[in-house]
């Protein structure tokens, strides 16, 4: 007979007490949980482990002893061999263990009192002849948070009868509440686990989840708040459904609402991955706030804004001038090319004035720019993301004029392109035909022919001078969409990075740890980490 003990690396150096734990069914194999040290009262042990049993819905029991004697208990061996009387088990585990020694003393007593192994075993190594025990060593914080066998549903089933290392990993799992710490004092009973080691920490991380509900539920509160007023009718009409489309800071606002939905929701995360979807939105906000307290200690030094402020309107003139150098070239013979000079001179001077209301109105916003930016830099109170979005916004504004040429030229260009086709049809004898969406053949008469020459000619010599002021405004508008693009596209980044995850991996990769199936019927786990010190291959 082959005996697997899973014992915790956490107890190895526990004081001699009581292995609490559980027997796997269907597998000679025992997973330790706990130590409960001596000294104990045993009626106070069983009521324990029953108020656990009802929580955890495991069979957690006595396995059996645990012994690391100090100075002056030289009996206490015997006494912990003598309790196997009140809890009373199949097997009963004697593990020892020296000061000062690695290797452990492993007995397993029958409740017949036949003792079936008596064997020292050094560094995890079995006994080659008889019935053999396998100490194998865990990581017990890694097993609990590995998330390695996720917990199945009570009312799932499946046909696939579970692995030994896959219950190893479920019990562990399930049995949450006997590493639980909310308190400073233990009470009666002293136990060595997982989170012995952190008390301070692990009690401060429980307030803090207590804490988080009301936190989460007035936040909810808000949220609805932020709801009914964007529920509002005047809202929802088609001019301002289509404004706030156009305009990032409405977007992102969507956004972090939907994201503050997610996160600041109440209810307890039911699976790894949509736990790791809220701490990594969560993560991600708060590294878009950092970055913009950093942003708005940065702007607000110094006196910033003022010469942030005053170098804007230079720069605004200094683009409008280069503008209007530009179509001054367009005007007169680009690149040695032939233009119309009629279209071309009608286009340039209502370009021109274009311009000229545009630096109008620049000058005339001069004296509220830096009053405008001191509000507008405090936007980034809200994260890095808003202050992007607000810049991406008012890039758009200052580059309106670039966008309505952009239009101007698009559309004659299109209307050129779109005579020229039906022209051309014209001339070969079809026509487009609306209702059945297709081409067919027409008859034309002599007057026809003759005018739709005249306009075909008219449109091809003017397409020219359409074409290239279609294509200059096309890249400075190409300019605009890539700048704004890079803005975007840093805020979707900051949105959607996974740092929380990046994190996880650097720190704890046991926390994302996977399984693999092997051919040939065996299971063998992979833990990146060392979960478990020896790693076999079992049959499923």
């Amino acid at each position: 007979m082959v005996l697997k003990i899973f014992f915790p690396q956490c107890c190895n150096t526990a004081d001699s007490g009581l292995l609490v734990g559980h027997w796997i069914p269907g597998h000679n194999s025992a997973v330790v949980l706990a130590v409960i040290h001596y000294p104990f009262i045993p009626g106070q042990v069983k009521k324990y482990l029953s108020e656990l049993q009802s929580q955890t819905q495991v069979d957690l029991t006595v396995l059996g002893s645990w012994s690391m004697p100090k100075e002056g208990q030289e009996g206490m061996d015997s006494f912990l061999k003598d309790l196997s009387t009140i809890f009373p088990q199949k097997c009963w585990l004697q593990l020892s263990r020296e000061i000062g020694k690695r290797g452990f003393i492993c007995q397993v007593v029958q409740n017949n009192g036949k003792l079936l192994q008596d064997q020292e075993q050094k560094n995890g190594d079995e006994s080659s002849e008889g019935d053999k025990i396998i100490l194998i060593h865990y990581d017990q914080r890694k097993v609990m948070l590995s998330q390695l066998h996720p917990v199945q549903d009570v009312g799932q089933k499946s046909d696939i009868e579970p692995s030994e290392l896959r219950l190893v990993f479920q019990t562990v799992a399930q049995s949450q509440p006997l590493f639980f710490l909310d308190k400073y004092d233990d009470g009666p009973l002293k136990l060595t686990h997982w989170q012995s080691e952190g008390r301070e920490a692990s009690i401060i991380a429980e307030l803090l989840k207590q804490a988080s509900v009301p936190v989460c539920i007035f936040l909810t509160w808000l949220l609805s708040l932020w709801h009914w007023f964007c529920s509002f009718r005047i809202l929802h009409l088609h001019p301002v459904l289509f404004i706030s489309s156009k305009l990032s800071t409405c977007v992102q606002s969507g956004y972090r609402t939907v994201h503050f939905k997610t996160v600041f929701s109440p209810k307890k995360a039911a699976t790894h991955m949509e736990f790791m979807r809220k701490a990594n939105i969560f993560v991600s906000f708060l590294l878009d706030i950092a970055l913009g307290l950093l942003l708005i200690s940065w702007l607000y030094r110094e006196n910033r804004i003022s010469k942030l402020a005053d170098t804007l309107v230079p720069v605004a003139d200094r683009v409008a001038k280069e503008l209007q150098e530009l179509l001054e070239w367009l005007m007169g013979a680009p690149a040695g090319l032939k233009m119309n000079r009629a279209l071309d001179q009608v286009l340039g001077r209502f370009f021109l004035y274009h311009i000229h209301l545009w630096s109008s109105y620049i000058h005339l916003m001069s004296p509220f720019i830096e009053r405008i930016l001191w509000y507008v830099g405090l936007s980034a109170c809200l994260g890095l993301t808003f202050a992007l979005s607000v810049l991406s916004d008012i890039v758009a504004l200052l580059t309106f004029h670039i966008y309505c040429f952009y239009v101007y030229g698009a559309r004659l260009y299109c209307l050129k392109i779109y005579g020229l086709s039906s022209l051309w049809r014209l001339f070969r004898g079809k026509k487009w035909n609306v209702l059945r969406q297709r081409v067919d053949s027409c008859s034309y008469d002599l007057d026809q022919l003759f005018i739709g020459t005249l306009l075909f000619t008219i449109l091809l010599f003017l397409l020219p001078t359409t074409a290239l002021y279609y294509l200059v405004f096309t890249l400075l508008r190409l300019v605009v969409v890539l700048f704004q693009g890079v803005i975007h596209l840093s805020v979707d980044f900051i949105n959607s990075f996974a740092l929380f995850a990046i994190g996880q991996r650097i720190c704890r990769p046991y926390r994302l740890a996977g399984e693999q199936p092997v051919a040939g019927g065996l299971c063998c786990v992979y833990c990146m980490n060392g979960c478990v010190s020896k790693l076999s291959m079992l049959p499923t």
